[in-house]
């Protein structure tokens, strides 16, 4: 019986019943309510269903009803119709759909909401704005001296004269601190002198040992210092139609790097940097005024000071003078030439910023450090490429060989010192091998004492350096200097920590004797040392001072 009222209840909804079934379904509508507390349909504040209210009005129940009430309509003022103007839009869109009126552009945001101008303000404007134009021109005429010749540029001028000296009839500032202010120094002189001494260097590689893809500078964090991603100066499509070619023929050359260097002597010699040329099967330079490349042949290079000397056959080259860089001044202007981006004698200019620079590049194969040192520094524009080119002084003479350059800012380039240069060139040229500058150490590996180490080894010292390793037949393994022992001075003078000991002891020259304070288990002992040259020992293991 309930399965058969329930059915015909759902029939029913679906299907506009009868009042018969209606009446079956509002009393049990009315019972669900009675049992459950609330009601079928529901009912929001005002808003009710009228078959719910239809019921309650049956079941005699009551609900507040929310009287008429009478509203105010204000009525509309009177449109006032837009002025017509051919620079106004009346429609526009805003991408949601039109949106038109009120002068808005929904288009480009602009809005229009100013009143409309009416003639008298708009002829207010006008005349104000002829009488600025006439006053203009008025100013003009007078201080372009339109009208009356010399005269008044003559008073200027003894008017200026007589304020900056008395008695004086004028003044002619310097040359040279007009250009400085101005930036507009003409360097033209330079490089009709000292350009033609400049070449281009290409290196190329056999496809056969290695591709241009196995270029290791192309990764390597020290040539990304100079050359940034850039090395080579080639774009990745040329490197993919190297690749091509190189499948093609094993023993093809293919580009490998690019960079600059300058004619010193005029039988052929040339200088430039040892990275631009490290690597290279066949080395190619390009006089300027020639289209053929010359084959440069590598007389002798050094890694550790990034030089290398090339030759190439012929006699009357160009050649460019090699200066002091010790005599420049810093503040004084510097012309850089080179190759930047493969782009034939860029010529930049700056000032010396600094000298005696040092930076540290790691080797990408982790054998060590390359440092330079006694580096100048510069604000003239040095660009991959630019490696290897000359850094002139305003004689024309060579003060520096560009080498680096900041990736990380801008204005900041380094070039090798040409007295650097000097020293070692005949060496080169010979090939033969540069002695590393001398480096003073005594091979211990040395670490500031704290209250904590000193509370750990049960001492009250508690200034000096602690002896952490010693380097195997150093001068302090020969001088009996062990691990755990105190370092407190030298020949009586106490210094406090380790960086103060290491800077005095590599203020000494290698041979030098010394007598070591040093403190162990608790007794005082002088421990004589000659100091030693620390590229004469193996110390990668160890990090000595």
């Amino acid at each position: 019986m309930d399965n058969n009222n329930n059915n015909s209840n759902n029939l029913n909804r679906d299907n506009e019943p009868a009042n018969s079934t209606n009446n079956n379904a509002d009393s049990s509508n009315q019972a669900q309510s009675t049992e459950s507390g609330s009601s079928y349909y529901y009912s929001y504040g005002p808003f009710k269903s009228i078959n719910n209210e239809d019921g309650n009005q049956d079941n005699g129940q009551h609900y507040n009803r929310r009287e008429p009430e009478r509203v105010e309509v204000t009525a509309p003022q009177p449109v006032k119709q837009l002025p017509y103007s051919t620079s106004l839009r009346t429609t526009g869109y805003d991408g949601n759909g039109g949106r038109g009126g009120n002068g808005a552009d929904g288009g480009n945001g602009w809005q229009y909401n100013s009143k409309p101008k009416k003639p008298v303000k708009a002829v207010l404007l006008s005349f104000l704005a002829g009488m600025i134009v006439l006053s203009g021109s008025m100013f003009a005429a007078d201080r372009g001296n339109w009208f009356t010749g010399g005269q008044e540029t003559t008073a200027s001028v003894a008017s200026t004269t007589a304020k900056s000296a008395v008695g004086s009839a004028s003044v002619t500032p310097s040359t040279s601190t007009t250009s400085l202010l101005t930036g507009t120094t003409d360097v033209s002189n330079v490089v009709d002198a000292v350009g033609p001494a400049v070449v281009k260097i290409e290196t190329l590689v056999k496809s056969s040992s290695r591709g241009s893809s196995s270029n290791p500078n192309m990764s390597d964090p020290f040539s990304q210092f100079f050359f940034g991603d850039q090395f080579g100066g080639s774009s990745g499509s040329d490197r993919n139609s190297q690749s091509e070619s190189g499948s093609n023929s094993d023993s093809q050359l293919t580009p490998y790097g690019i960079g600059t260097g300058f004619i010193y002597e005029s039988s052929g010699y040339i200088l430039t940097n040892q990275h631009v040329v490290e690597g290279a099967d066949v080395i190619q330079v390009t006089v300027d005024g020639t289209t053929k490349p010359y084959e440069a042949k590598l007389l002798g290079s050094s890694k550790d000071l990034d030089l290398a000397v090339l030759k190439i056959e012929g006699a009357d080259f160009p050649t460019v003078a090699l200066g002091d860089s010790d005599s420049l001044k810093v503040g004084s202007e510097v012309v850089a030439i080179g190759n930047p981006q493969g782009f034939d004698h860029t010529v930049t200019a700056g000032v010396l910023s600094a000298k005696g620079r040092s930076i540290d590049i790691n080797e990408e194969d982790g054998s060590g450090t390359r440092n330079y040192k006694n580096l100048l520094q510069t604000d003239a524009s040095i660009n991959p490429g630019n490696s290897g080119g000359p850094l002139l002084n305003l004689n024309g003479e060579v003060i520096g060989m560009n080498v680096a350059v900041s990736t990380d800012s801008q204005g900041i380039g380094f070039a090798i010192a040409v007295n650097t240069i000097k020293e070692v060139v005949d060496k080169l040229e010979a090939n033969q091998e540069i002695p590393k500058e001398p480096v003073p150490f005594i091979g211990a590996s040395l670490m500031t004492i704290t209250d904590q180490v000193a509370q750990q080894m049960g001492t009250d010292i508690t200034e000096g350096s602690v002896v952490a390793e010693i380097v195997f037949k150093s001068p302090a393994y020969t001088a009996d200097l062990r691990p755990y022992d105190i370092i407190t001075g030298v020949n009586g003078t106490k210094y406090a920590t380790s960086q103060e000991l290491i800077t005095y002891i590599q203020s000494l020259k290698v041979g030098d004797k010394v007598t070591l304070n040093v403190v162990r288990d608790g007794k005082t002992l002088e421990l004589p040392v000659t100091i030693g040259n620390k590229n004469d020992f193996d110390t990668t293991q160890t990090q000595e001072q």
